[in-house]
């Protein structure tokens, strides 16, 4: 399989304009990739410029800090998935998790599960700010509560996805949930090796250059 269908095109910065995530869209339809990620204030936009095609949406809740009250998450879930998103990709609660309060992460994870209706939800760990032993907690909460994914990073955190983590996460799921790479993968051997550790998706603002890295490679 190409590399085009593990690549959620990303765009995910404060400054993005609607012109520019008319050209993600855009961009994505070229490539083949598997979805976009935008903020959820542009699902809509995305929403309209993808009718037709068979690219997914993606929508980030309680990006970049997970630091947000549940109920706003769940909210911004349920406005999201009216707009159209086919995916959620939420932060956790980390300084929940850094004081080892599991219970509110898991329902916290619980009410975005619960508002996107059947919709798959990722949850992003932002892996750098986590020992070892949280990752796993992180995943096994994500698990407990109905998400499909973990994911490594939001990007705008410490750090970025690594071979290790991916590793790690995907022993920790035991096959329950899917992994998704994403932050500083900028080129084709990075999100090679990503998949190989067990990624099923590749969150990237770089996809077209990890694309043409492929065909160099060919």
């Amino acid at each position: 399989m190409s590399i085009a269908a593990y690549i959620e095109h990303t765009n995910l910065k404060p400054e993005a304009t609607p012109a520019a995530i008319r050209r993600l869209c855009e961009e994505a339809q070229t490539y083949g990739f598997a979805a976009v990620c935008v903020n959820s204030s542009y699902v809509s936009l995305a929403k309209a410029a993808l009718a037709g095609t068979t690219v997914l949406i993606s929508s980030v809740i309680g990006f970049p800090l997970g630091a947000m009250a549940s109920a706003a998450k769940a909210q911004e879930t349920a406005l999201a998935i009216a707009d159209g998103a086919d995916e959620i990709d939420m932060v956790l609660s980390i300084g929940r998790a850094k004081a080892g309060d599991w219970d509110y992460v898991e329902a916290d994870i619980r009410q975005v599960v619960d508002s996107a209706s059947g919709h798959p939800v990722k949850v992003i760990l932002e892996t750098g700010l986590l020992t070892d032993e949280e990752k796993v907690k992180a995943c096994q909460a994500a698990v407990a509560s109905g998400a499909a994914y973990v994911k490594t990073s939001t990007g705008f955190g410490h750090g970025g996805a690594t071979v290790a983590d991916v590793a790690l996460m995907r022993e920790a799921v035991c096959g329950q949930a899917k992994i998704k790479a994403s932050g500083g993968i900028r080129d084709y051997e990075t999100a090679k090796a990503l998949i190989a550790a067990g990624a099923n998706r590749i969150g990237a603002s770089a996809g077209i250059t990890i694309v043409a890295g492929e065909n160099n490679d060919r």
